[in-house]
């Protein structure tokens, strides 16, 4: 088994093979058995030689993203368009919200919303099978639809702060950015699965897509065993993570070890969401993570996170492609749709009430 140390390009290393370190016990394998490593960091890509690079690192990218997502389920995203800038704007943002007083950052749930829209309070949400609630409040931006007057009624409004006048804006601006940068995720992974490159296009353009602004108060007192956030899947297609501020995030590889998602200050995290993996029998599997407790002499600082959950519109069929089903990989998922699969899913995290 060769196991690979460090921050890795897997465009780099699909091309240069030879050029990867690894143990001093090795077998002498082929490029196309490097897909299989213990993968210790996760891989990093650029989406520049996607956007505008040539035919043969185009093919490269695609290569190297789904090998990435099909190995572990996370990658590192470079050469993107949310500028360092923009980042910055929004965790400003966030960082003055969430020093609001409670009282009046509690004007701001909406009850029987299911966390769609707004705040969520501190504790209010936990992972699918865990009765403990998360360390942590959070705020959620949503899809905003200007001439679809169906989507309209479905979709809840966003809620403006109203003392904070830049913070809808500055939000909702990122969010904007972040579904651009996704939809051309989602294009290479169609190519991946042998579809159409706009496959996923209709159904995402005006998807029900959540932004969420995440805070991790101070730990005061002993956790009792609850955490910042429990090992979950996430329900959508895919994410994408801001550079989080502060560490503690994990993921789990598929051979079950927990490894640190350390990447570059401003590359984007992304990860397979649930929804993928029904679209595509498991082919591209979400990846447990989580985010776990700080050593008790960090218990004073504070830890945000901004992820991008590209959501598709409720509508979209999530029955298992026919090309990722066989003998050898039967289908292993009912039927369902979007809407059908996202309302399941906010009853197993507490977030919506029978």
């Amino acid at each position: 088994m060769i196991i690979i140390q460090g921050n890795l390009d897997y465009g780099c290393l699909l091309q240069h093979p030879s050029k990867v370190p690894f143990c001093n016990k090795s077998e002498s394998v082929g490029s196309l058995f490097l897909i299989v490593l213990v993968m210790k960091k996760i891989p990093s890509v650029d989406l520049s030689h996607f956007v505008s690079g040539s035919i043969e690192k185009k093919e490269t990218f695609v290569k190297a993203l789904a090998n990435a997502f099909e190995t572990i389920g996370f990658v590192a995203l470079n050469g993107h368009s949310l500028s360092p800038d923009m980042q910055q704007a929004l965790y400003e943002q966030v960082s003055q919200f969430f020093s609001l007083p409670k009282a009046l950052k509690n004007q701001y749930i909406i009850k029987g919303g299911g966390g769609q829209r707004g705040y969520t309070a501190f504790g209010k949400e936990h992972a699918k099978g865990q009765s403990k609630g998360d360390l942590k409040e959070f705020w959620h931006f949503g899809q905003e639809i200007a001439n679809d007057e169906s989507l309209k009624q479905t979709y809840p409004a966003n809620i403006v702060v109203t003392e904070l006048p830049e913070f809808n804006s500055v939000g909702m601006k990122v969010f904007k950015e972040l579904e651009r940068i996704a939809l051309k995720v989602l294009q290479a992974l169609a190519i991946h699965l042998g579809l159409e490159d706009h496959y996923f296009n209709s159904f995402v353009q005006r998807g029900n897509s959540i932004l969420r602004a995440i805070h991790y108060p101070p730990i005061t007192s002993p956790p009792e065993g609850a955490v910042r956030a429990a090992a979950h899947g996430d329900i959508n297609l895919i994410t994408l993570l801001m550079g989080a501020q502060g560490g503690g995030l994990q993921v789990q590889n598929h051979q079950g070890e927990w490894i640190e998602a350390s990447a570059d200050k401003n590359a984007l995290i992304i990860n397979i969401g649930d929804m993928l993996s029904r679209l595509t029998n498991n082919k591209l599997k979400s990846t447990l993570h989580r985010v776990v407790n700080p050593p008790k002499e960090f218990w004073d600082k504070p830890r945000y996170s901004i992820p991008f959950f590209m959501h598709p519109i409720p509508e979209m069929d999530l029955t298992c492609l026919p090309q990722c089903v066989d003998e050898t990989h039967p289908k292993q998922y009912e039927d369902i749709t979007a809407g059908q699969f996202l309302t399941l899913r906010l009853h197993e995290l507490g977030l919506l009430k029978n």
